[in-house]
């Protein structure tokens, strides 16, 4: 192994592994994390940050630094983390951090800091961290209304006092016009989002991470540095791209429904959802462009026959698996989320129909909510997800956001009360932390 170069297997000296690396209790604010059920990665320290600048194709011009900047680096096991703007109007950082933790099958820990050690003539790493084989992402759905989610506690008294951007008439309006839009045949589905925003009553983040995680496991746990010193945080449930080798796997999710806290009702709602017509349309459309996109980069593309559930502590989704085996040409995960983003699931089909048409109706931009978060490596392996049910922190404020699909059988009295559904994930979590000291925004 190079000197400067440190490679720690946390292994026993029997061969079995010691207790499962807790990603999160390895995070620290300014620094990156993405995991589920511990798999994933903790990212600290910065040895090197690139601005991808404001403009169009921002995600594709990300994706090519990305890998500029990892070949440049020669390292093995070296990763690029970011959350990217759903739209590219404004500037988005990528992060190559100077320590990585990967959680697998043999988790390793990876110091990238010495550069100098690492540029010498054929300097390396020792061979780069197996990541964790993933769990499948059906143990994290129900094929039908049974799961082991709890259903979304009640609302306790609020203490954030939030102020809502668009107002509830106001969103109504939105989506009256565009129901009218997609009835004249303009388009088919549009997605309209609102926030919630409030002032920061001095939220520690580490605590708001670890409810997160309790509240639902089953999602992707994610933070990263967010601009102006501010943190970006969430648990979003769509896995948008992962790839591992030459097999890529998307879990497009469509189509919403509360949970209860009564099991029946809550059963009722599932079975409701998995045979609701206008959500069905809705999750098709999002399926049919995922697997569009993906074919040409695959000899071979499996899509799920027909949707099943996936679960939250607030919302059943409806979600189906698109799994591919990629063609050696294949691009690295990061362009192809490029290439997916932003899906109709988050804005809608036509994709450039729709994307004026929010333009005109949202009276603000999304930020980096429904963008993308996630890492690549230097092989092009990777995992990126939609950044949905997250908050913006900063010093000052906290910002949620929450979307609904809107199609020709939409009603708009519904779509806000989608909308409202979706905020319980973040409202809930920032409640339970809210007045504790000692945080700060990363």
């Amino acid at each position: 192994m190079t000197a400067g170069c440190r490679e720690v297997t946390l292994e026993g000296a029997s061969g079995a592994p010691d207790a499962p690396v807790d990603l999160l209790a390895a995070w620290r604010p300014g620094g990156f994390l993405m995991e589920r059920r511990g798999a994933g990665i903790v990212a600290t320290g910065e040895l090197r940050r690139i601005e991808v600048p404001a403009g169009p194709a921002q995600a594709t011009r990300a994706a090519l630094m990305a890998d500029a900047a990892l070949s440049d680096l020669g390292v093995g096991g070296a990763v690029v983390a970011a959350a990217l703007p759903y739209e590219g109007d404004m500037p988005a950082g990528l992060l190559l951090p100077e320590r990585v933790t990967v959680t697998s099958i043999q988790p390793r820990d990876l110091d990238l800091r010495a550069r100098g050690a690492r540029r010498a003539a054929g300097a390396s790493c020792g061979t780069p961290p197996r990541r964790q084989r993933a769990v499948p992402e059906e143990a994290a759905v129900a094929r039908g209304p049974a799961t082991t989610h709890a259903p979304a506690p009640t609302h306790p008294a609020a203490v954030l006092r939030w102020r809502a951007e668009p107002s509830a008439a106001a969103y109504v309006r939105a989506v009256t016009e565009a129901i009218s839009t997609i009835r004249a045949g303009e388009l088919e589905k549009v997605v309209l989002t609102r926030s919630l925003v409030a002032a920061n009553p001095g939220l520690d983040l580490l605590r708001l991470l670890a409810e997160l995680r309790r509240r639902d496991p089953d999602c992707h746990l994610f933070a990263a540095p967010a601009a102006g010193g501010g943190a970006f945080v969430g648990a979003t449930p769509e896995t948008l791209l992962r790839r591992e080798g030459d097999r890529v796997v998307s879990l497009p999710h469509a189509g919403t429904a509360a949970r209860s806290p009564d099991p029946g009702r809550d059963r009722q709602a599932a079975e409701a959802l998995l045979h609701s017509a206008k959500d069905l349309h809705e999750h098709a459309a999002v399926v049919e462009v995922v697997a569009d996109t993906l074919a040409p980069h695959c000899a071979d593309l499996r899509v799920d026959s027909e949707p099943h559930l996936a679960a939250t502590a607030a919302v059943w989704h409806l979600a189906t698996a698109v799994r591919g085996r990629l063609r050696p040409s294949a691009p690295s995960a990061l362009a192809l989320a490029a290439e997916l983003h932003p899906t109709p699931a988050v804005c809608g089909t036509p994709r450039a129909v729709a994307g004026a048409l929010i333009a005109r109706l949202e009276p603000a931009s999304r930020g980096l909510y429904a963008g993308l978060v996630g890492w690549v490596d230097g092989r092009g392996d990777g995992e990126w997800a939609v950044s949905l049910r997250c908050a913006l922190v900063t010093r000052a404020a906290v910002r949620i956001h929450a979307g609904a699909g809107i199609v020709a059988e939409s009603r708009p009295d519904l779509e806000v009360a989608e909308t409202e559904v979706k905020f319980r994930t973040m409202v809930d979590a920032l409640e339970a932390c809210a007045g504790t000291s000692g945080g700060a925004p990363a």
